[in-house]
Parts: C-alpha cells; sequence; structure tokens
C-alpha cells in the first residue's frame, strides 16, 4: 500500500458562516442537484449521490467550525508521527502500542507505516478508558478542593 499525502482544506474565516449554512441545507436535503459557475463563466449542473450528501455536510461543518481539515482515504497507511496526533497520544506510546501487538503495522525498510483504518479502530477501542480515565481524574480534583488535600 502507498503512503498517500493527506490533504487539506480551509475556509477563511469570512466564509465559515457560508460553510456552515451550506452544511444544513445539505443535511436537509434528499437529494441535491449543483449548479457551478467556473472562472470562465461557463455554468454546469449536476446531481450529487445521496451518499455523499452527509459527508458533504459533515466536511463544510468542519471547515466552519475549525481552521483546516485534514481528508485521508482510509486504506492509506500514516507514520507513527500521524498516528499520535490521530491517536492523541505521544508517538512512544504508539511505538509500544505497535510493539505489543494492539496496532499493526508494516515495515518500509527501516520505517514502520500505520494503516489509518487500524489507527481509528484502535482509537475507537481505546475511547471508553480514555473517557474513564478523564472522569477519575475529575472527581479527584474535585475530592482534593472539598477536602484541601
Amino acid at each position: 500500500m502507498p503512503t498517500q499525502s493527506p490533504v487539506r482544506y480551509s475556509l477563511p474565516p469570512a466564509e465559515r458562516p457560508v460553510g456552515a449554512r451550506g452544511a444544513a441545507a445539505l443535511r436537509a436535503a434528499a437529494q441535491a442537484d449543483i449548479r457551478l459557475v467556473r472562472d470562465d463563466g461557463i455554468e454546469e449542473a449536476f446531481a450529487l449521490p445521496a451518499g455523499a450528501l452527509p459527508a458533504l455536510a459533515d466536511l463544510l461543518d468542519q471547515l466552519a467550525s475549525s481552521d483546516a481539515v485534514t481528508v485521508f482515504a482510509e486504506d492509506t497507511e500514516i507514520t507513527p508521527e500521524e498516528a499520535a496526533g490521530i491517536l492523541g497520544m505521544s508517538r512512544p506510546l504508539v511505538r509500544q502500542r505497535m510493539d505489543t501487538g494492539l496496532l499493526p503495522f508494516r515495515r518500509v525498510g527501516a520505517h514502520r507505516r500505520i494503516r489509518l483504518a487500524d489507527a481509528l479502530a484502535l482509537r475507537a477501542r481505546e475511547e471508553p478508558v480514555r473517557k474513564a480515565l478523564e472522569a477519575l481524574a475529575a472527581d479527584t480534583e474535585d475530592l482534593e478542593r472539598t477536602y484541601g488535600i
């Protein structure tokens, strides 16, 4: 599998409200007939597949509320550094998950590559534990404030 470069998108702050309105319109639509006007003035009309509407709405929502969005194909291979960013953990922890077999990878020469789908699956498996630890930390802070510990 080749490592594919991620594609980054962003909207200028002034265009974000337009993106949010577009997302809402796509969510409300059962189908979408689009009319585009190209730079050369030529108009094109086409229909978007119904299955694409939720994905496009999600993309517009993210663009409207974020500085940038990065799009990967699910079968994309990523580096341990990219996996660390996606998983919200350090690179050494990603390597530990790889070494223990929790995160499948393959070697490309001396480098490790991880399928994005495997990184997302690990994130989904570890999310309940992360939430439980965050709740425990919040409870501990409450006890410390209450009892002055």
